[in-house]
């Protein structure tokens, strides 16, 4: 029965091309709702009220988010089930399926709660480098494992969108929804505090440093969006002054942050440099898991959809935002020749079922450009490793490092 319900047909026509059998499939996937970061809301900020508590400390995993992350794992063991990549009652066999996590606390405990809702009362390993190490799969460009060249990222990041203060200026509604949101006192030039549009080389010269109005709302933006999703009450949503309409037209301001660090051809092909080749190593082992996760941050998703070039669209979301626990669904099949494809979906919740507690899950199909040839979004293996190999950045000679003092993905 279950290999009856992993058959998938490439066509409904008389002439109905071979059918294609799932036999693994890779999640690449952000962690679930957490409290603000630290400086998330910028020192400076003005508002006209003070922001609501939270019930965890900074950065971690609230209590609903793990429930969260549970829900969609026992969603999305149906569907492997259903395609006969894990079984439905029985704890997964050794090696079938992996789980492997960034080292920040955040990650660690949504790859935990996933863990728990994929095999309930299993004992699914998940892993991770120990907590001093960057891991390159995340964070490629603070492990120093990606030839990255700062000057060359900003000319692409220019080019891609036309320059900081244009970019700027194509959200200059945004900002003033979420100036009203903030409704600061007097507002004088912005709630946010003030400066100019640019990018830089990080002092280090292992990344770039962004400035300016993105820069200064788009993690308040993101803040607004968790405070709706960890379920508060909706007086303090943006202090009762946002619904679902205008959050989904704020994330567009955290959206604008990957226009930056993810999305421009050069910054995806160094932050997904690692993740991809992880990503490509999985599909083409003959005796690789049949599920693997990859727990990580927005960075991680947003930098595979680049390097692939396809954009994230979700219900409820802005266009390239991130939902909490959103994943990157990759699905390889095979046909009755035994040749290979894959295909894609973006995985998520909408706002209102993460902060309802439904369990409603939305797949948005990811067609790859120049790749899907009208197969109902398969593209062979063969293909689709040539594409997203040849938008990779080359590795640089560099061990796994300590982790440093600068901010992390979030």
């Amino acid at each position: 029965m279950a290999a009856a319900l992993g058959t998938l047909v490439a066509s409904s026509s008389a002439t109905a091309r071979p059918l294609i059998v799932v036999d693994q499939a890779i999640l690449v996937m952000r962690h679930g709702i957490r409290a603000p970061l630290a400086g998330e809301v910028p020192d400076g900020t003005r508002t006209g009220q003070p922001w609501p508590r939270w019930s965890v400390a900074e950065s971690r995993i609230t209590d609903h988010g793990k429930a969260a992350l549970m829900r969609v794992a026992e969603e999305d063991r149906r569907r492997f089930a259903a395609q006969g990549l894990i079984g439905t009652t029985r704890c997964p066999a050794a090696g079938s399926v992996t789980i492997h996590t960034n080292t920040s606390d955040r990650t660690i405990v949504s790859g935990m709660a996933y863990a728990q809702g994929l095999a309930h009362g299993c004992s699914l390993a998940v892993h991770h480098l120990p907590l001093d190490r960057v891991d390159p799969i995340f964070e490629p460009l603070r492990a120093g494992t990606t030839s990255f060249d700062a000057q060359a990222a900003i000319a692409s990041i220019n080019r891609n969108i036309g320059g900081m203060q244009a970019l700027a200026a194509g959200h200059a509604s945004d900002l003033a929804l979420l100036d009203g949101v903030l409704a600061c006192s007097p507002r004088g030039s912005g709630c946010a505090p003030e400066q100019e549009a640019q990018v830089t080389a990080s002092r280090d010269g292992k990344g770039i440093d962004l400035a300016g109005p993105i820069r200064t709302t788009s993690g308040i933006a993101q803040v607004l969006l968790l405070q709706y999703v960890e379920g508060l009450p909706l007086q303090s949503v943006g202090w009762g002054r946002v619904d679902a309409a205008k959050l989904r037209k704020l994330g567009a301001l955290h959206a604008a942050l990957f226009d930056v660090f993810t999305r421009p051809p050069y910054m995806a092909a160094h932050q997904a440099s690692s993740l991809g080749r992880d990503v490509l190593d999985t599909l083409a082992a003959p005796d690789g898991p049949q599920l693997r996760v990859l727990m990580g941050h927005d960075t991680n998703v947003t930098a595979l959809a680049a390097v692939l070039r396809v954009d994230l669209t979700a219900p409820g979301y802005a266009t390239n935002d991130v939902a909490p626990g959103g994943a990157i669904l990759i699905e390889r099949g095979h046909d009755p020749s035994g040749t290979r494809y894959v295909r894609m979906f973006y995985r998520t919740q909408s706002p209102r079922a993460l902060r309802t507690g439904a369990r409603t899950v939305d797949r948005t199909p990811l067609p790859v450009p120049s790749c899907t040839q009208g197969r109902n979004g398969w593209c062979s293996l063969a293909k689709f490793t040539e594409l997203l190999s040849a938008n990779l950045g080359p590795s640089a000679s560099a061990s796994v490092r300590p982790a440093s003092a600068r901010s992390a993905p979030r």
